[in-house]
């Protein structure tokens, strides 16, 4: 028999949090390939900035994109409170690629922007808001 829990393991979860999940994913994996490149191009003696800047931006990016990874995995195991850390993420992406569109990198602009406008999208549905009601307590704690 099926709990009533949106995320139990039984359950099967819409196909929206599917896809919101990987898209936030993609973003946490495209982050950390960007700190994996800095790290490669320090040790090459190749980075664009100062090494203590490459450092910082790689470490930065490096925490970022396991943070999205997680807040993703918990997303996806219904945590209510992932929502506002995945909106989050999204509302930065959206500062970053709007600038970076109009700044005449259109393909590198769209790239930030449209999964991030598809995650938005998605984290305001019925199914996913429905399916990710999940307490980080329960109240038998």
């Amino acid at each position: 028999m099926q709990s009533s829990t949106p995320s139990s393991p039984g359950q099967a979860r819409p196909v929206q949090l599917v896809v919101l999940v990987a898209i936030v994913w993609l973003e946490a994996l495209v982050l950390l390939a960007l700190a994996v490149l800095y790290g490669i191009e320090l040790a090459n003696g190749q980075a664009q900035v100062s090494p203590g800047g490459a450092i910082f931006t790689m470490v930065l990016l490096a925490l970022f994109g396991v943070g999205i990874a997680f807040a993703g995995l918990l997303l996806a195991r219904g945590y209510r409170w992932t929502r506002s850390a995945v909106l989050v993420v999204q509302l930065f992406a959206a500062t970053i690629g709007l600038p970076t569109m109009t700044g005449g990198y259109v393909l590198y602009g769209l790239l930030i922007l449209v999964p991030a406008a598809a995650a938005l999208v998605l984290l305001f549905t019925k199914p996913v808001f429905a399916a990710t009601q999940r307490a980080v307590r329960s109240s038998a704690d």
